[in-house]
């Protein structure tokens, strides 16, 4: 029996390459009569550079500049994917409806994106990748190794073309 995809997990990081990785997303939701979750993970402030902030301003207004910031990636997601739809899904009468969440969460990124997964009962995750030599990942790791590795979900990798550019997501 073939599997169902009914839940689409597309993970950004709002680089130039989203909107290359998000067409994918959206050809499989178009294709499968899926829905697209869209997450973005944001690094939290260290302990060491949390209490440098707080030297100068209370732990509160920090919160608040944190959720401020939250609230303005979130917003700036919801404008590219805006832009985007209207550009790709001009053809599709279901469209920006295919999107059903879109999620800015803080924490470590593999980490968010496996727990967002499992929460939302993802069946694919779609995310993008760079190229990258063996060194620099033995010595520095990236999101995707550690997704692939970790994940129960299936992952699609979505190559990013060197000196991809785009505007728009």
């Amino acid at each position: 029996m073939l599997p169902k995809i009914n839940t689409i997990l597309y993970t950004t990081g709002l680089g130039e390459g989203a909107p290359h990785v998000f067409r994918y997303a959206l050809s499989l939701a178009q294709a499968h009569q899926a829905k697209i979750a869209i997450v973005h993970a944001m690094e939290p402030l260290s302990p060491f550079g949390q209490s440098l902030v707080e030297l100068h301003i209370t732990h509160e207004k920090s919160e608040q500049m944190h959720k401020q910031a939250q609230e303005r990636v979130k917003g700036d997601i919801v404008k590219r994917l805006e832009l985007l739809c209207e550009k790709e899904l001009c053809n599709d009468p279901e469209g920006r409806s295919r999107v059903t969440d879109i999620l800015v969460d803080e924490g470590h990124p593999p980490l968010v994106i496996l727990e967002e997964a499992k929460r939302l009962k993802a069946d694919l995750i779609v995310m993008g990748t760079h190229r990258h030599t063996r060194l620099g990942e033995a010595l520095l790791g990236n999101t995707a190794q550690k997704v692939i590795h970790s994940s129960t979900t299936p992952v699609l990798l979505v190559r990013i073309p060197e000196g991809f550019h785009e505007e728009g997501f």
